[in-house]
């Protein structure tokens, strides 16, 4: 059942300690470049784009390459995952802020509140978008940076670690079925973005203020 923030159990304002932000479709708006490098990938590898689109959101690129192409060998699945990560290095001309997103760095910022990046993109792949999107951050922790790929839920609960906190007083923000999977996992409360069914419903980065400490803290 999805909760709505009015709902929680705990108080609203200061409810979590640390905040974990997924990247594509949460933090950064990067839907048309990786669209556009997903159907150009799946033109030269001789996959369905549509298929692909269906399937990539929130998955690392091999995961990807492995589900639309389950007929080729994990060597081959290497290459042809590369193929598509080098495209979208380099593909940052539409890579934006997601609405809310300055605003809510700087609430976290001046909260003091810690917060990290957790994404299915590589190092090169993250830092690359956050960069185009002019977002700074002060723990990115990156798919080659842990041993699974969400839904596993290593990433978030490295990150909790790196932060200094428990993942049960995080509040993790996604966008995608395997990240809320992910988060749960951590046993983090879950914000989910975009409609995808989590334990609070947001409308947009704005909202995740609301649920953080209001008040300037050390």
């Amino acid at each position: 059942m999805t909760l709505h923030p009015a709902v929680l159990e705990r108080p609203v304002a200061g409810a979590f300690t640390g905040v974990l932000l997924d990247m594509d479709g949460t933090l950064v708006d990067s839907d048309a470049a990786v669209e556009r490098s997903w159907r150009s990938w799946a033109g030269r590898w001789g996959a369905d784009p549509d298929a692909v689109l269906a399937v990539m959101t929130g998955h690392p690129a091999d995961a990807t390459v492995r589900r639309v192409r389950p007929d080729l060998d994990e060597t081959t699945i290497a290459a042809a995952a590369r193929d598509h990560l080098e495209h979208e290095y380099t593909d940052l001309a539409d890579v934006v802020a997601a609405p809310g997103a300055r605003e809510l760095i700087a609430h976290l910022e001046a909260t003091f509140t810690p917060w990290a990046v957790v994404t299915s993109a590589d190092t090169r792949l993250a830092r690359a978008r956050l960069a185009a999107a002019g977002l700074e951050f002060p723990v990115l922790v990156p798919r080659d940076m842990v041993a699974a790929g969400k839904p596993d839920p290593e990433g978030y609960l490295t990150a909790a670690d790196l932060l200094g906190v428990r993942p049960a007083d995080c509040l993790v923000v996604e966008d995608s079925a395997v990240g809320v999977a992910a988060g749960r996992a951590a046993g983090a409360t879950v914000a989910g973005l975009r409609g995808v069914e989590a334990d609070v419903a947001i409308g947009s980065l704005h909202d995740v203020v609301d649920l953080i400490a209001q008040e300037v803290t050390a």
